[in-house]
């Protein structure tokens, strides 16, 4: 690959389709690079897969997923008007917390993913994907819903859709973050 040439998708799925660069590899069904609007405004970046998008290759398609949906229908968005990824495209063993070693292995390609789709706002889902996107010092608790401007795109972060199945009570939080960011495409659709 050229120096600062980003592959296409073609060849970014060629390149991950017999991925080994961490552990991951060896349990795996599925590789799920994302799925979506790859011309997306909003991308929105997960953990990475359970054990239903390991056995249908897709992201959040499962309770979480499902709440993911709702949670964006309730601000007039559809899946479709996305891109959905993860930190990880390899589903970590009982559904743990990547390890650092794990994430670093997936960024690259994450970040090939992000040059391709050059989304408007980035919406950071969890503790794992706040770290490795938007800061390496960050808390979820202490940074959900701050927004950060890096490079001409808006970074959020929030709560992830799981944490949400486990505790009812952030889901005012996240409504809050989901008004924010409604608010904020609004206000780029508006300056373009």
């Amino acid at each position: 690959m050229e120096q600062g040439k980003v592959p296409g998708w073609n060849e970014i799925e060629r390149m991950i389709q017999n991925c080994r660069r961490c552990g991951l590899c060896e349990q795996r069904h599925s590789i799920v690079l994302g799925e979506g609007n790859r011309q997306a405004e909003i991308m929105l970046v997960g953990e990475g897969p359970g054990a239903d998008e390991d056995a249908q290759g897709r992201p959040f398609v499962g309770k979480a997923g499902q709440l993911l949906d709702k949670m964006f229908s309730a601000i007039d968005m559809r899946r479709e008007d996305l891109y959905i990824t993860n930190v990880v495209k390899c589903r970590p063993p009982g559904n743990r917390t990547p390890l650092d070693e794990e994430a670093h292995a997936c960024l690259p390609i994450l970040r090939m993913q992000y040059a391709l789709i050059r989304p408007k706002i980035v919406v950071c889902l969890g503790a794992t994907a706040t770290r490795h996107v938007y800061n390496p010092e960050a808390r979820i608790t202490r940074v959900r819903g701050q927004w950060l401007s890096k490079n001409g795109t808006f970074f959020l972060p929030t709560y992830h859709p799981a944490a949400l199945l486990r505790d009812e009570s952030k889901k005012k939080d996240v409504w809050e973050d989901l008004k924010s960011i409604a608010l904020k495409y609004t206000e780029i659709k508006g300056n373009q």
